[in-house]
Parts: structure tokens; sequence; C-alpha cells
């Protein structure tokens, strides 16, 4: 298997984890009032989730000559 593929789709399933979590902030945690702009829009919450899930699943190993041959 190619480690590009195994990247993407490690980046893809932390992306999705991410906007899970975002939005269940939102529902189990989000302001009620709706006087809090982050955490009272689903939107925001999935789309910071989101960005969350890519900061951690990120790949930051330096590749070496010998795993890139």
């Amino acid at each position: 298997m190619n480690i590009k593929n195994i990247k993407w789709k490690k980046l893809l399933i932390f992306g999705a984890l991410g906007m899970i979590a975002g939005y269940a902030y939102y529902y189990f945690i989000g302001c009620v009032s709706g006087s809090c702009p982050l955490t009272s829009n689903p939107y925001l919450m999935t789309g910071y989730g989101l960005g969350a899930g890519l900061i951690l699943g990120w790949s930051t190993k330096k590749k070496t000559d010998k795993e890139e041959k």
C-alpha cells in the first residue's frame, strides 16, 4: 500500500472524528442562550472540530531517504 494513500485516509478519519466531536460539543455543552458566538452555532463548531481533527491527524514525522525508496 502506498504511503500517500495511508496519509489521506488518516486525515479523512481524523477530520470526520473532529467534525463529530465539534458537533457533539455544540449539542451537549453549547451555549443555550445564543449569546456565545462560537458554541451557539453548529456550523462553526463543526468547522472548528474539523480543523482540530486535521491538525491532530497531520503527520509530522520526517521521511528519511530509506523510507522514500
